[in-house]
């Protein structure tokens, strides 16, 4: 039975791992970030990684970082076949990368070349793509630079947030690296060379660009209020508090009015005119408050005709 150290972290991780553990593989060692402060209170939490693995009496390991001697000696001393990382936000040194002799795996929200980096699932939403997927490829020393074993694609949907693209890109994560994982370490898989030439890349998201700008286009704007939901979560000023928009889609008919003015607002959303075309909020959260469906944020609050923004 194939021994594997499994590195991952957030929620998005958690899939594979559980995959893996149901499948004819020994998870040896699971990887994780150390607890952090979360809420209100700031209380230590662990990674969701971290939290799954003490539920299924998996041993866990959660270094600060993998570069010291220590951290190698540790992974060493699990003796892993292959080393299946998902979205596991620490750098691999190359001493780590080259211990297991099946390589170290990875998982990535995006389809290699494109979007390279940490957060390709709100770069594709907010690029406009149609379609994106996951890539499992043999990691080395660039950034998600190495060659890729599988990949798998998936539509785009027309109002779909970042936070539901996820979901569904865990779970195809999932299959695909429980697919692909054995015949990689059977060696009946050659990995293919990226085109470097095609390649884009997904910086981690910047939350001060969360700020809209009702000047720009509708169709923009649409884009990145779905690529920012639930987190950070886009935004405009309201009555001189911040309000977060959830999910949006653009219309082609011009508002009557300046861009950000409410010129239109009912059950179907509320329609903010922006530099070219319409935004039609359909999801939105005051301060301290849920989300809250457009027709439910209506009730009680008076909008048309009211500005959005500075």
């Amino acid at each position: 039975m194939p021994r594997l150290v499994f590195a991952g972290s957030s929620d998005f991780a958690v899939p594979t791992l559980a995959a893996l553990a149901d499948d004819a593989f020994e998870i040896v060692g699971v990887l994780t970030q150390p607890d952090r402060p979360a809420g209100r209170r700031r209380k230590l939490t662990p990674t969701p990684v971290r939290s799954f693995a003490a539920d299924h009496s998996m041993p866990v390991q959660t270094p600060a970082s993998l570069r010291g001697p220590e951290a190698l000696a540790a992974i060493a001393a699990l003796r892993p076949d292959a080393l299946v990382v998902v979205d596991y936000g620490l750098l691999l040194p190359p001493q780590v990368l080259a211990l297991p002799p099946g390589g170290c795996i990875n998982g990535h929200a995006s389809l290699l070349p494109r979007w390279r980096g940490a957060a390709p699932i709100q770069h594709a939403i907010g690029a406009g793509d149609s379609i994106t997927g996951v890539s499992i490829m043999l990691m080395e020393k660039g950034l998600d630079t190495g060659p890729v074993y599988k990949m798998q694609s998936t539509n785009i949907g027309e109002t779909e947030t970042a936070g539901e693209l996820r979901v569904r890109l865990s779970v195809l994560c999932a299959e695909l690296m429980s697919a692909t994982l054995p015949e990689i370490l059977a060696g009946r898989l050659e990995p293919q060379p990226q085109d470097d030439r095609r390649a884009t890349y997904a910086a981690k998201l910047d939350p001060a660009a969360a700020a809209l700008d009702w000047r720009g286009q509708a169709t923009v704007l649409a884009r990145q209020v779905r690529a920012y939901a639930p987190k950070p979560g886009a935004w405009t000023t309201w009555r001189g508090v911040r309000l977060k928009l959830h999910r949006a889609i653009p219309l082609a008919e011009q508002g009557a009015g300046p861009p950000g003015l409410v010129w239109r607002a009912g059950s179907e959303g509320v329609d903010v005119a922006t530099g070219a075309g319409t935004v039609r909020v359909l999801e939105l959260q005051p301060p301290g408050g849920r989300v809250l469906s457009a027709r439910d944020f209506l009730n009680g609050r008076a909008v048309l005709g009211e500005q959005f923004g500075s």
